[in-house]
């Protein structure tokens, strides 16, 4: 049994799993927008132009479908790198649900001259894609840039032509995701939480590790590399089924 809610312990494996599904559902809504992005970054090409923000309102219509779709999410979209656009040189075509349910578009002013948000590239969700060409998890955070709420944020590089062209992103906030998971790190004998490939921790049910800590230590890039359970100090870190993140349980 565990040790204070009285379930049935689960195996760290199936944890795993089950973290790694309610996630999945929510790479589905950045893998759909990428995809949305990649064939309508082709078509303008073929046109031979560059894209201007008026081709990316194509994409709303999926974008709102994901919204309503997908519980976990409560934003989604694509991010344009600087320079791929012909009308402005930053851009965020990105929707996403208001407190009374509606969905709502983000409108932010990305003047370089006056707007702290105009360059967006150090962000792990932009860079992280950008730099591994692989799909990432930044987060938690304060996400002022969207909501002002603790947030993770899934992302996944878009290319056109083989160059990186932005990436495809979702919002999940993180009272919804901590809702998700933690009863079941609650339901492992040891102390868990989670982390990403650079150690700050997604969700906890370990008071000495909280969520938007970083862990230190474990080489956690290494560890979803391998896509298999290792051991480090009397820890187990145990990929999460597919996902960029690591379950962390202590004896």
């Amino acid at each position: 049994m565990s040790r204070s809610t009285g379930l049935v312990a689960l195996p760290e494996a199936d944890v795993a799993a089950r973290v790694g599904s309610a996630l999945e559902a929510v790479f589905d809504a950045v893998a759909a927008t990428r995809a949305d992005t990649t064939a309508l970054l082709a078509r303008v090409a073929d046109q031979g132009r560059r894209p201007a923000t008026v081709d990316l309102a194509g994409l709303r219509p999926g974008l709102h479908a994901r919204l309503a779709r997908q519980e976990l999410v409560s934003g989604v979209g694509f991010v344009a790198a600087p320079g791929l656009l012909s009308d402005v040189p930053a851009w965020l075509e990105w929707w996403q649900t208001g407190a009374d349910g509606d969905v709502r578009p983000l409108l932010l002013d990305l003047d370089p001259a006056q707007s702290a948000y105009s360059d967006y590239t150090h962000w792990d969700w932009f860079a992280l894609p950008r730099d591994t060409a692989r799909r990432a998890v930044a987060g938690p955070y304060v996400d002022y840039l969207c909501s002002d709420e603790y947030s993770l944020t899934l992302s996944a590089p878009v290319h056109i032509e083989g160059r990186f062209a932005g990436v495809a992103a979702a919002d999940v906030y993180l009272r919804h995701f901590e809702a998700a998971v933690l009863p079941l790190l609650r339901g492992l004998p040891g102390p868990a939480h989670l982390v990403n490939a650079r150690g700050r921790v997604a969700a906890s049910a370990d008071p000495a590790h909280l969520a938007g800590s970083l862990t230190k230590g474990p080489d956690f890039a290494a560890a979803l590399e391998g896509a298999r359970p290792v051991a480090w100090r009397g820890l187990r870190l145990v990929p999460c089924a597919g996902v960029p993140l690591v379950l962390v349980v202590g004896r």
